[in-house]
Formats: C-alpha cells, structure tokens, sequence
C-alpha cells in the first residue's frame, strides 16, 4: 500500500477531502529541480480534517470514479 503526505485544501464535499501532495522533479535537460502539485481526492468518513491539516494518505480500493485514497492520520506540525 502506497502512502503520501499532503494538505487538506477542500472540505467541501461530504466524507471526502481534497490533498495536496507535492514532489520535486528534476529537468532532464537543466538539470534543475521543480515543484510538481498534484491533487488527490480522499475518502474521511468521520469528517474530521479540515482545510490546512497536514495528513497521510493510503491508497485503498476504488470508492468512486475519482477516489482510490483515505486519510490515515493527522501529522502534528
């Protein structure tokens, strides 16, 4: 099971939150490295992170036709 670290940027739906994860990239001709964001959308049953909330995220079998994550913990930072 894969997990990703990334910020909470959508609380608007209902059990499902939007994560931000970035990763660094490096240019294959530069040489140089660069920010890559992509977003995920996440499964949050209980309904308990929040826009801002640094989180860990597992992937899990497909819930919907764009959700194939979960939250699995808060990251106190």
């Amino acid at each position: 099971m894969r997990t990703l670290q990334g910020m909470v940027v959508s609380d608007r739906m209902q059990k499902t939150r939007v994560v931000s994860v970035e990763r660094e990239q490096k240019h294959p001709r530069y040489l140089k490295y660069y920010k890559i964001t992509t977003r995920f959308k996440a499964h949050d049953e209980k309904e308990e992170y929040h826009k801002g909330d640094l989180v860990v995220i597992g992937e899990v079998r497909p819930r919907s036709k764009e959700k194939r994550w979960e939250i699995i913990k808060k990251i106190n930072a």
